[in-house]
């Protein structure tokens, strides 16, 4: 497949997966559709173009690991994880109901394809570097990838793993920031100030790229080039917008957690126009 052929595949999943967040946030009445929106190219481009895994053997040892440590953005997740074969797409309609396994937060113990439960902010980050380590003492080759959100940079937790990350020279570890610059409330920078987040990484000890995430192959050419610096953690700032491909939701902090109408909904619907997969 070229490059070209490659995007343009990239496009048409992603554009299929938000259709069908926005329908499955719709109908289960909860969920948080803003950061998943912004996060969804991300997720595509590792799970169908990047990580090596294989839906059939969700557990097998020599698999990269993705830990999404914006827990919140499960449904995200799960809908990529679903077109990506892990389970099959009809689950999704069961999102958050009773006795589901698609919860509100990922679990390892009921959904295939998740590496740990996320949810509580500044988690994913530390998992991911002991499961790093885990890798380099046992001399596996596989690489572990972490997506949070800039929000959740807030928390302490996470520059704690940081400086654990460069004083082991992990650099199987590859760190990416959903910097859609809005969280709960407000926009990142009037809740608490991250940037100049690149130099904040780099006095860290990390490799540092910045990439637009929703250009495929930005992120294509960006992923392929970890480890950035031998020695090194490798982190990417996505910029990205919440509630992206939908013009009424973009960058608009009341969609972290709102629920779309009926007629939102078909509006949102209307723009993401449908592609057969």
């Amino acid at each position: 497949m070229s490059d070209r052929q490659n995007v343009e595949t990239l496009s048409r999943v992603a554009t299929a997966i938000r259709r069908r967040d926005l329908q499955m946030i719709h109908n289960a009445g909860l969920g948080h559709i803003g950061g998943d929106l912004s996060a969804i190219d991300i997720l595509v481009t590792l799970y169908f173009s990047v990580l090596r895994i294989d839906p059939r053997a969700p557990d097998a040892p020599e698999r990269d690991r993705f830990i999404l440590s914006k827990g919140h953005c499960a449904g995200a997740l799960y809908t990529t994880l679903a077109y990506a074969g892990f389970f099959p797409r009809e689950e999704l309609d069961t999102f958050v109901q009773p006795l589901s396994c698609l919860n509100g937060h990922p679990d390892r113990n009921k959904v295939p394809g998740v590496e740990t439960n996320t949810g509580p902010l500044g988690h994913g980050l530390p998992v991911a570097v002991g499961a790093a380590l885990a890798a380099r003492l046992t001399q596996a080759p596989w690489r572990v990838f972490v997506l949070t959100g800039d929000g959740e940079l807030q928390e302490g937790s996470n520059w704690e793993a940081a400086m654990s990350a460069s004083h082991f020279q992990l650099d199987n570890l590859i760190l990416i920031v959903d910097r859609n610059r809005l969280q709960q409330g407000d926009w990142t920078e009037r809740t608490m100030h991250l940037d100049p987040l690149t130099d904040k990484w780099r006095a860290f000890g990390w490799s540092v790229r910045e990439v637009n995430g929703h250009d495929y192959a930005g992120l294509l050419e960006t992923f392929s080039a970890v480890p950035f610096e031998p020695g090194k953690p490798n982190c990417i700032i996505a910029y990205t917008q919440k509630g992206r491909g939908v013009s009424f939701m973009q960058d608009q902090v009341t969609w972290h957690h709102r629920v779309p109408t009926t007629e939102e909904l078909a509006a949102a619907l209307e723009e993401l126009k449908e592609v057969a997969l």
